[in-house]
């Protein structure tokens, strides 16, 4: 079984003039042992040294891509599994997308670890194009997008939620003329035929146990909201065994955000030799 994990870890782990918070965020990471792990909001991982000292932490090898505006992203892979190609989304994304395929006994799973534009719907679904267009371009039929998408499911009603939210969290999901809610980069996701993997393991669960943020580390711009994802082709959707958001423990104070893991019915190729 592949564990593949997708979390937003907040500037880097560590708070300006606050505690560093990386060794929280390493605990959770070994406690749960993921096989691919996506991560963003990684302030400073890009300098020092810092993405490899904490990939040597968790026994994970790192592939960064790495941002012009915002911050930067990571897959990070766990032997056995194999890394067949890495590289990054050579699109202007605000933050950064990473693209890793991983060689499986199902064939190549490609995984996309983005994380998008905070402050626009209508920044966010241009983004959310980007991945669609990688989506179509993969290599084979089993490929899955993740990561802090900062964007709402079109399939629930968010009008009340949104409306107790500061005008200035709330505008970052409303459409710019007309004030409806903001959910197109989910729906354009969706419309490539990806599956939102945590409702489609959890019928009948509350709207509010897949929650992602705020956590009790904090989240003021947060309202009791799902913004990360894990969104999967349908071959990835019928190998898909649980999908959960984790709390308690390190992860209820390691981040504003928190864990989101699927466990997949595959596993490492076989290597030659």
């Amino acid at each position: 079984m592949l564990r593949l994990m997708t979390w937003n870890i907040r500037t880097g782990g560590r708070d300006r003039g606050g505690a560093d918070r990386l060794d929280r965020v390493v605990r959770v990471i070994d406690e749960q042992t993921p096989d691919v792990l996506a991560l963003q909001e990684l302030r400073g991982f890009d300098r020092d040294g810092l993405m490899a000292t904490v990939a040597g932490r968790v026994g994970m090898t790192p592939h960064l891509a790495r941002s012009c505006v915002g911050q930067p992203v990571a897959v990070l892979v766990r032997p056995p599994y194999q890394v067949v190609e890495a590289g990054t989304l050579r699109r202007p994304f605000h933050h950064a997308a990473a693209r890793v395929v991983v060689a499986t006994t199902a064939g190549p799973l490609t995984v996309l670890g983005a994380h998008l534009y905070p402050y626009s719907g209508g920044r966010r679904r241009m983004e959310a194009d980007w991945l669609a267009r990688a989506v179509r371009r993969a290599r084979g039929p089993l490929t899955v997008v993740t990561g802090d998408l900062n964007s709402l499911d079109p399939s629930v009603d968010h009008t009340e939620r949104l409306a107790g939210m500061p005008a200035l969290y709330r505008r970052r999901h409303l459409r710019r003329f007309g004030g409806d809610v903001d959910t197109r980069a989910i729906a354009r996701l969706l419309a490539a035929d990806l599956v939102d993997l945590w409702p489609s393991c959890n019928v009948g669960a509350s709207e509010a146990d897949g929650h992602t943020v705020p956590t009790r580390f904090g989240g003021a711009e947060f309202a009791g909201m799902r913004l990360d994802y894990l969104l999967g082709t349908r071959d990835v959707a019928r190998r898909t065994r649980e999908c959960r958001v984790l709390r308690g423990g390190a992860a209820d104070r390691a981040s504003d955000h928190y864990p989101l893991l699927t466990t997949l019915d595959l596993g490492p190729a076989a290597t030659g030799g």
